[in-house]
């Protein structure tokens, strides 16, 4: 009995045994086969998602991590000449407008301003003697023309006595045939006559003495008159050349101390102290990271939908994407670097390549945000355009 039950269990648990057998593998083959079909449906998800943030945000966007910090630096160039007494400043020392940078010895300014005084004051003095002379000769001028006026006085009255001794001439010779005129007062009133004419004579000579007195005093009254004609004394040229010369020498010596023009930092210094400097060499520079901005370099087909006022996201390797800083368009470049090189490509070759251009395009930064995370010239930025705005 119990040989037969345990027969009888083999044989059915030897039955059931192939559908177990064949019923794993279906299992197994149902499984991998929803594997697959999520993982598809989810890379279309993903897909989907992709293609509508492109669609609704990355098509309204540009972006380029070839872009670098740049500002309109400040070279410090001497403009007199002369050894270097002080430098006070350093590289990378921070100053503000109005600082002093170098001074340069003053003691050769100092005795030029000293000497162009002089000058002034002599060129003053002049010009006074000058107006002083003027009046001089206006004085002398009509002096003069009272002389003329007395010689022709003079001229009149010997003129008319000459006449009187002609008509007393012919009335003694109308009678002397008679016997009424004796021989001497006829001879008398001939030697009148020609005393008479030698006066007038001399009475001519007189008035076109002082006429020609005059006429010399005129010109020199003019003469005199046109050396401070229109001016006073300080706006005579003598002393408005004087003045020039003197603030001139003022300006070198005020030019011997320099002093930073903007607020920046300071690079590039090449001086010591003692070391003599010419005017117009390159001393060190002064880099404004208060007024940085940044040049973007995107490619040609990035520019299409790109304008001036369009606001910008700008990330920096220096702090991270955790810091974002705002900025707007201000403008794009006239041409590409390779345009601008010293040796520009020439592409009129058998074996041309088209190589995609860059074009630089300018983005101001917001100034408070500059203030809170400092930039320096020549870092790095991600740059992200929003041209939909």
């Amino acid at each position: 009995m119990d040989a037969r039950t345990d027969t009888e269990t083999a044989a059915t648990a030897s039955a059931a045994s192939p559908e177990r057998a064949g019923a794993a593998p279906a299992r197994g083959l149902f499984t991998r086969g929803r594997l697959f079909a999520l993982l598809g449906a989810a890379v279309l998800v993903v897909a989907i998602v992709v293609g509508l943030g492109w669609l609704f945000v990355g098509s309204h966007h540009v972006s380029t991590d070839d872009a670098y910090v740049n500002a309109d630096v400040a070279d410090i160039t001497p403009l007199v000449a002369g050894p270097i007494i002080s430098a006070p400043a350093t590289d990378t020392m921070p100053v503000k407008k109005g600082d002093v940078l170098v001074v340069i010895d003053p003691s050769d300014y100092r005795l030029a301003l000293a000497q162009a005084d002089a000058q002034l004051g002599q060129a003053e003095r002049q010009v006074q003697g000058d107006f002083a002379t003027r009046d001089m000769q206006n004085a002398t001028t009509a002096a003069r023309a009272a002389d003329v006026v007395h010689a022709r006085a003079q001229l009149a009255s010997a003129e008319a006595d000459l006449t009187r001794a002609e008509t007393d001439l012919a009335r003694r010779q109308a009678l002397a045939p008679k016997g009424a005129v004796s021989a001497d007062e006829l001879t008398a009133a001939q030697n009148r006559m020609g005393q008479t004419r030698a006066a007038v004579n001399a009475a001519q000579a007189a008035v076109a003495e002082a006429v020609a007195t005059q006429s010399a005093a005129a010109g020199q009254a003019r003469a005199a008159e046109a050396l401070v004609a229109g001016t006073s004394v300080s706006t005579n040229p003598a002393v408005a050349l004087a003045q020039a010369k003197r603030d001139q020498a003022a300006l070198d010596l005020e030019r011997t101390v320099i002093r930073a023009p903007i607020d920046g930092v300071i690079a590039k210094n090449t001086i010591e102290v003692g070391q003599r400097v010419e005017a117009g060499a390159a001393l060190m520079t002064v880099v404004p990271i208060q007024s940085a901005y940044v040049d973007a370099n995107f490619k040609e087909e990035q520019l299409r939908r790109v304008r001036i006022g369009q606001p910008v996201i700008l990330t920096s390797d220096l702090y991270g994407r955790g810091v974002k800083f705002h900025g707007r368009v201000t403008g794009v470049a006239g041409g590409t670097g390779a345009a601008f090189a010293v040796i520009p490509a020439q592409n009129a070759t058998g074996n041309w390549i088209k190589v995609v251009q860059r074009l630089p395009v300018r983005i101001a930064l917001d100034p408070n945000e500059l203030a809170q995370h400092p930039l320096r010239v020549g870092l790095s930025m991600n740059v992200d355009i929003d041209t939909d705005r």
